[in-house]
């Protein structure tokens, strides 16, 4: 079992690697495979890329002298599919997994290759470790919050706007921890008034009508839960809100960096 102080920290804060192997091959080239959920013109994955470097930097690891670094950008999940299959096939000594997508693409791809996965809310719930403490096999990382936090957004939302007796969910259907985060929430929601609808966030079409749909009745709000498509669309989701002036509740990483403005159809 690899223990998760033999890996990387990554995107965000500090970057580390095995002292150990630093101080028997100082100037050996280790290869790091990074497979990002952003489209590669995405300032936010852009940001975080440059993070990675400069934590890589402050450990002393050099691009081009004792570290070489190659990232794939999967925007969906066919994209993601292919990268995953190419990152691994370089024969990268660990790979870093930003998000649910990236993380499954590539267990199904190398169960030996040492994988660090950032940005996912449930991994024990989504199968990728066996829990947080003891994570197993050959991968391991790091997960943005506590996940039974997901009920706060809701008292959140009717803290910014006590009139909201609508809430709309957008969650990404297809990754785990969306359903289990509107399953958090909506057992927090009849105490607070709220009825929920959930809104699947896939292709940037389905979300504007269904947001139009629910912005025609009055008092209602938005939470987006985490997932890798609200990343990805995060211009489209800003833009309905403020353009239907509805409160929404967003985790942070969802607002930065927005990458170019979400023009809306007349």
């Amino acid at each position: 079992m690899i223990r998760r102080r033999e890996f990387i920290t990554l995107l965000g804060g500090a970057a580390a690697w095995p002292r150990a192997v630093r101080a028997q091959q100082p100037e050996q080239v280790r290869r790091i495979g990074v497979l990002m959920n952003l489209a590669a013109d995405d300032p936010e994955g852009q940001a975080r890329i440059a993070a990675f470097h400069q934590g890589l930097q402050e450990w002393g690891w050099t691009l081009g002298r004792n570290a070489r670094i190659d990232v794939r950008w999967g925007v969906d999940a066919d994209s993601t599919r292919r990268y995953a299959a190419e990152v691994v096939g370089l024969a990268p000594d660990v790979i870093l997994a930003t998000a649910s997508a990236a993380m499954g693409a590539l267990q199904q791809t190398t169960r030996t290759v040492p994988i660090v996965f950032v940005g996912i809310v449930d991994p024990v719930g989504a199968g990728f470790v066996e829990s947080l403490a003891r994570p197993g096999g050959n991968t391991t990382g790091f997960t943005p919050f506590e996940y039974s936090l997901s009920g706060k957004w809701l008292e959140l939302l009717k803290e910014i706007a006590p009139g909201v007796k609508r809430a709309a969910v957008l969650r990404d259907p297809t990754v785990g921890s969306g359903v289990g985060q509107y399953a958090i929430i909506q057992a927090v929601a009849p105490s607070l008034g709220v009825e929920l609808r959930p809104i699947d966030v896939r292709e940037p079409a389905e979300i504007e009508r269904a947001i139009v749909t629910f912005a025609q009745v009055p008092n209602g709000g938005l939470i987006i839960v985490a997932a890798p498509s609200t990343a990805v669309h995060r211009n489209v989701i800003i833009t309905l809100a403020a353009h239907h002036q509805l409160p929404a509740v967003l985790r942070v990483s969802v607002l930065r960096a927005q990458r170019r403005p979400y023009r809306l159809r007349p």
